[in-house]
């Protein structure tokens, strides 16, 4: 009786420590009020969720949790972090010169971007890890070159999504008096405000929404094939991707994605784009529906129609059970057959948008 008693007093105080845990700030909050309201009344909203355009499972068909829970533990790749520290470059982004149209990547889906004298930031994460508990999904060494006093004002901040490696309750917290306008997601608005921001400094829009930012500056939210989700409830924010018009660029802004036909759509209605900014890492054939097959990155920036794309969303977080360099491996090879010109910079070295550079492959060296 007196064990019954010690094990149910265990399994009640872990209850409370989960439930105490998940209402810390950096969880955000699910929305209501007129937020709600909008997301009720949104196409996309079915079900007690926002939906993919496509049908697109959790899992690949014939895939079990089962299967996928006993690769996680039990099929353990020794490659899926780099052997040594990856190397990087210190840009200088508080001295830039306002002229050069430009971006600078941070490893995973961070980058910055200049473009025609205004400033972007895309999905900032600077806390060195892409979970709520810290000592899991550290970020590779190397890779954490910059802190947020390195970022002059942003006039622009892009949040395609709530997920951990997109949304980072500690950079943001640090960025904020830096930070200007901030376009996002619709319910992602829920936990900025928790977080201190002003309602009246960001745009919160569903797919298919025009947002003029200034005279000669436009952003488009085109849709995306993949999910959201802070807590144990999913979808209760969407998930996007941005087509950013500036005076002299078309740039197409990817966030997470599977493949799908919305490619083709986005490029044909809004290309072409001079600029593709594409995941390709983090991927498996067991959840290939969620995000791009390195092999898919391709196809999709041919879709696009894009003339440069870079390859993101690798080189920073083990988020997947992948060789760290294979997404970059898979996708320049695919590419050798496109006419899609591929940019690889380092974690930091700046990328001329107006010139076409070639970077070595630098990934080579370390693996």
């Amino acid at each position: 009786m007196f064990i019954l008693l010690i094990l149910g007093c265990f399994i009640v105080a872990s209850i409370l420590t989960v439930i105490l845990f998940i209402r810390l700030p950096k969880f955000g909050k699910t929305p209501q009020g007129t937020r709600l309201e909008k997301i009720l009344a949104s196409p996309n909203y079915k079900n007690g969720k926002f939906t993919n355009v496509e049908h697109t499972p959790d899992l690949t068909e014939g895939v079990t949790v089962t299967k996928v829970m006993r690769e996680f533990f039990f099929n353990k790749n020794p490659k899926v972090k780099p052997p040594v520290t990856i190397p990087s470059v210190k840009t200088d982004l508080l001295h830039l010169d306002p002229k050069i149209n430009c971006m600078v990547w941070f490893g995973h889906s961070s980058y910055f971007l200049q473009v025609d004298e205004k400033k972007f930031l895309v999905d900032p994460v600077f806390s060195g890890a892409a979970s709520p508990v810290k000592f899991t999904t550290r970020s590779f060494p190397g890779s954490d070159v910059y802190s947020t006093d390195d970022f002059p004002t942003i006039d622009y901040l892009f949040l395609t999504h709530d997920h951990w490696d997109h949304l980072d309750y500690e950079t943001l917290q640090k960025l904020k008096p830096k930070i200007k306008k901030i376009i996002t997601s619709l319910g992602v608005g829920q936990h900025l405000e928790r977080w201190g921001f002003s309602q009246d400094i960001f745009a919160e829009k569903d797919w298919n929404e025009h947002v003029l930012l200034e005279e000669g500056f436009t952003v488009d939210t085109t849709t995306a094939r993949h999910f959201s989700g802070r807590g144990f409830k999913r979808a209760q924010a969407i998930w996007s991707s941005f087509v950013l018009k500036t005076p002299s660029h078309n740039i197409f802004i990817g966030g997470d994605s599977g493949y799908g036909k919305h490619f083709k759509e986005i490029g044909n209605k809004f290309g072409p784009f001079d600029l593709a900014i594409l995941e390709c890492g983090q991927y498996n054939a067991n959840w290939k529906y969620i995000h791009l097959m390195p092999e898919e990155g391709v196809i999709a920036a041919e879709d696009l129609k894009a003339e440069k794309v870079i390859p993101v969303h690798w080189a920073k977080f083990p988020l997947a059970m992948h060789d760290w360099d294979d997404p970059i491996k898979r996708f320049t090879k695919a590419a050798e057959s496109s006419k899609v010109h591929v940019l690889t910079p380092k974690i930091g070295e700046l990328v001329d948008l107006d010139k076409k550079q070639t970077f070595s492959k630098w990934w080579e060296a370390i693996s």
